[in-house]
């Protein structure tokens, strides 16, 4: 067992948990929250599998440890391997890179470029 499979384990009951409550306090509301997701999930011309990985990445580049772990499980029922689950994560990973790679290819240049430009002018050096 895991060292962390109680850690895991509680993710998944406080999840439950806390949509038990939400189901109590908003029935409607949920009912068609998880009509909806279990539409979104079925099999259709992607395979249930894959679209667990998907939504694990997504977890991941959102940083959502309660959908991380939840479609983990959900990837591992699915009969996704660790390699294709890994795979899955480094997408995400790179999806999140992206944005700071991004920032800096541009926006900081930018700023780099103004600032040189600034200090050039006033003659400053520091």
């Amino acid at each position: 067992m895991p060292k962390d499979q109680n850690f895991i384990e509680e993710v998944l009951l406080d999840y439950k948990e806390g949509m038990d409550y939400v189901s109590e306090q908003l029935p409607r509301l949920t009912r068609k929250y998880h009509a909806f997701t279990e539409v979104c999930f079925a099999k259709g011309k992607l395979q249930t599998k894959d679209k667990q990985l998907m939504a694990l990445a997504i977890s991941v580049a959102m940083n959502d440890d309660y959908c991380m772990v939840y479609h983990t499980k959900m990837c591992v029922d699915e009969g996704a391997t660790e390699a294709e689950i890994l795979e899955a994560v480094a997408v995400a990973a790179a999806f999140r890179a992206g944005p700071s790679l991004s920032q800096a290819a541009t926006l900081i240049r930018d700023a780099i470029e103004a600032f040189e430009k600034e200090q050039d002018s006033s003659g400053s050096n520091n």
